[in-house]
C-alpha cells in the first residue's frame, strides 16, 4: 500500500473524509498527538486500526466527535457531571468514559460496556469529522508500544505502507494523549493523566476525582483496562529506559558510574553539557507543559542516535507532571531507581 503524506487543503480534507466514509484509515493531527482514524460504528474499519498498529484488541479506543449532538447513539446517557466537564474543557484534550450506546461497534470498545469520547479542538480533526459525518475511533498513530508521534514525519516512520493517507498539520500542541476520566461509576475516576489535570476537574465538579492505581503502577493480574494506556508497555523507544529519582548531583554521579558505549541520558533543559554521557533534553525541570510537549520526540531522537540504555531524570507526579511521569514510567517498564 502506498501511503500519501499531504498538507492540509480542501482537496486533502475531502480525500480524508471520503476514505473514512469508505471504511479506510486516515492518520491526522490532533492537539495531543497524531491519531489513526476509522469510523467508530464500522467494526471492520476499526479492525484495520488494530492491524496497522499491531495493537491488542482488548485495548479500547477513544471516539472523537465535533458536537454534543453527535453523542446520540454513541453513549447511553450524558450525566450532569459529563455536561459540566464538557462545558469547561470541550473542545479540548479530555476524554470521558461513559456507558456505551447502541451504535458503537464492540470492536471500538474492546467488548466493554463503556466508551471513551472526546471532542478535540484541533481544526483539522474538526474539519474531517464535519466533512465526513463520521465519529471516528482514533488511537495514537504509532506502532503499538512505541512513542506516540507528534508530527507527520514520525507518523510516516511507523505507518508507511499501513494506511493510505497522512494529513500533515504540523507539530501537535500538547504532545501527550488526552486526560481520561471515567464517569461510569459512583465516583469520577482518573484513568489516564493528561493536560487537563485532576485538580482542574475537581474545581469544576466540586468533588474529589479518584485516581486509578494503574496510573503509576501496573494493572493487577486479570484487571480490565478501562482506558487506553493502562495495560501494556507503552511509549517506549528501542532502548532500555530507567528512571532515576533524585537530585541533579545524584543523577550526574550515577551516570558517571554507569557510562559506557550506548548509554544516554534523558535530562532537563540546560543539564546536558554538565553530564558525563550524551543526553537529550526534554524540557525545563519546572515546566511540565514543555516536558509533555517534548517527551515523545525526545524518546524517538534517542532511537535515531542509537541509544541502547537510557537513564531519565524523573519529573514530578502532580498536575501536568503526572501525565509526563505516567508516560515515562511505562516507557521504562516501571524501572525506577531511587538515588
Amino acid at each position: 500500500m502506498e501511503t500519501k503524506v499531504l498538507p492540509v487543503s480542501d482537496e486533502s480534507l475531502a480525500l480524508a473524509a471520503d476514505l473514512l466514509r469508505r471504511g479506510e484509515l486516515v492518520a491526522l493531527p490532533t492537539e495531543t498527538v497524531y491519531g489513526i482514524a476509522a469510523d467508530a460504528r464500522n467494526g471492520e474499519a476499526v479492525k484495520k486500526i488494530f492491524e496497522a498498529k499491531g495493537r491488542p484488541q482488548d485495548n479500547p479506543l477513544i471516539v472523537h466527535i465535533c458536537g454534543m449532538e453527535m453523542l446520540r447513539g454513541i453513549v447511553a446517557e450524558v450525566p450532569e457531571r459529563a455536561r459540566r466537564l464538557a462545558a469547561a474543557f470541550w473542545p479540548g484534550p479530555l476524554t470521558m468514559v461513559l456507558p456505551k450506546g447502541p451504535e458503537i461497534s464492540p470492536v471500538t470498545c474492546a467488548g466493554l460496556d463503556t466508551v471513551g469520547v472526546r471532542m478535540p479542538s484541533h481544526p483539522v480533526v474538526q474539519a474531517v469529522i464535519r466533512r465526513s459525518g463520521v465519529a471516528f475511533a482514533a488511537p495514537s498513530a504509532n506502532l503499538s508500544g512505541r512513542p506516540s508521534p507528534t508530527n507527520a514525519a514520525d507518523t510516516f516512520a511507523d505507518m508507511n505502507g499501513r494506511l493510505p493517507l497522512i494529513l500533515d498539520g504540523g507539530e501537535c500542541t500538547y504532545g501527550v494523549e488526552s486526560t481520561v476520566v471515567s464517569l461510569a461509576g459512583k465516583t469520577p475516576m482518573l484513568l489516564r493523566p493528561g493536560y487537563v489535570t485532576r485538580e482542574e476537574m475537581e474545581r469544576v465538579l466540586g468533588e474529589e476525582v479518584a485516581v486509578s492505581h494503574a496510573i503509576l503502577e501496573k494493572l493487577n493480574e486479570g484487571e480490565v483496562a478501562r482506558s487506553p494506556g493502562m495495560k501494556y508497555k507503552h511509549y517506549a523507544p528501542r532502548a532500555e529506559v530507567t528512571i532515576l529519582h533524585g537530585s541533579f548531583n545524584a543523577y550526574r554521579k550515577y551516570l558517571a558510574s554507569h557510562a559506557a558505549d550506548g548509554v544516554w541520558g534523558l535530562c532537563f533543559d540546560g543539564e546536558a553539557a554538565r553530564l558525563p554521557v550524551p543526553c537529550i533534553e526534554y524540557g525545563a525541570e519546572d515546566d511540565p507543559a514543555a516536558q509533555a510537549h517534548r517527551l515523545f520526540s525526545a524518546l524517538r531522537e534517542l532511537d535515531r542516535n542509537g541509544a541502547a540504555v537510557v537513564y531519565a531524570r524523573c519529573p514530578e507526579k502532580d498536575g501536568v507532571s503526572m501525565a509526563v511521569y505516567n508516560r515515562l514510567i511505562r516507557a521504562a517498564a516501571f524501572r525506577v531507581v531511587e538515588l
